[in-house]
């Protein structure tokens, strides 16, 4: 029988750096994460691909990167912001299909089979951006993509503006978003979480989400990690906070909170 409510837990920024590398792991091994995606641009791209292999519980998919660090194409610096991106789109100054489609080559090339698919910074929402990931995901038979929609937190303790935006950006981009992924065969969870709460959460926050988690089926985003010194020496505001959310993800309560509601943790390759 399909359960009633199954949970994806993914951590993005898989090969962001080695000290986050190690805590994505931990918090697969010892807490309730089942899946990571992978950054093929990252500098701790070789040791994420070394650790999957390690670890062949833990579900790999691809965390697309066209905003921040270095073409894998052609080794230049991507765009900056998402604001630089849409204006390099607009000016066709960047190749957006051309460039994420390399990244998953590479991840294949590593001997990883990817589930799933996401974008850094959730830049999928992009129309151009979405066009490529669809047309990759189906030429790579991926089934999955991130809908990075969340569903309602008013439980939680999330900045208004946070809020807004989440709100907005589904009421704006929802319709054409799975129209899109329909026509490439593609398929999302029923429901998303993690941008609203993204850097905010500890034990207290994901034992109040698990009681929220709505039947069908959910993905989780978190950035967990340790914070050790390549990860403080590098251009992320997410810091202190992936030590807090490997935290939560590991402990005692938040394994029971999912247990006591009646949640089934599940990877992409599991999901019915």
């Amino acid at each position: 029988m399909k359960p009633r409510k199954q949970l994806v837990v993914n951590a993005d920024d898989f090969g962001f750096t080695p000290d986050v590398n190690e805590g994505i792991v931990e918090a697969h091994r010892r807490g309730i994460l089942t899946a990571a995606t992978l950054m093929a641009n990252g500098a701790a791209f070789d040791d994420a691909v070394k650790l999957a292999r390690q670890t062949p519980s833990l579900d790999i998919g691809a965390h697309l990167v066209i905003v921040g660090g270095r073409s894998t194409l052609t080794g230049r610096p991507l765009p900056a912001s998402v604001p630089r991106l849409l204006a390099a789109i607009a000016r066709r100054d960047i190749r957006v299909y051309e460039e994420l489609r390399d990244q998953v080559r590479r991840i294949v090339d590593a001997g990883l089979r990817p589930t799933h698919l996401d974008a850094h910074k959730h830049t999928h929402v992009a129309p151009p951006v979405l066009d490529a990931v669809a047309r990759i995901a189906e030429e790579f038979g991926i089934r999955w993509v991130r809908r990075p929609f969340d569903f309602p937190l008013n439980a939680l303790p999330v900045p208004p503006a946070r809020r807004f935006l989440s709100q907005a950006l589904g009421l704006l981009l929802r319709a054409r978003f799975h129209r899109v992924l329909a026509r490439r065969g593609c398929r999302t969870t029923d429901h998303f979480a993690g941008f609203q709460i993204t850097g905010r959460f500890r034990t207290p926050e994901l034992v109040a989400l698990m009681a929220a988690i709505p039947e069908g089926s959910t993905e989780l985003m978190c950035h967990p990690g340790r914070c050790g010194e390549a990860l403080r020496n590098a251009r992320t505001r997410l810091k202190e906070s992936r030590e807090r959310e490997l935290e939560a993800l590991v402990s005692r309560e938040a394994r029971e909170a999912v247990e006591r509601n009646g949640i089934a943790l599940v990877n992409y390759g599991g999901l019915v």
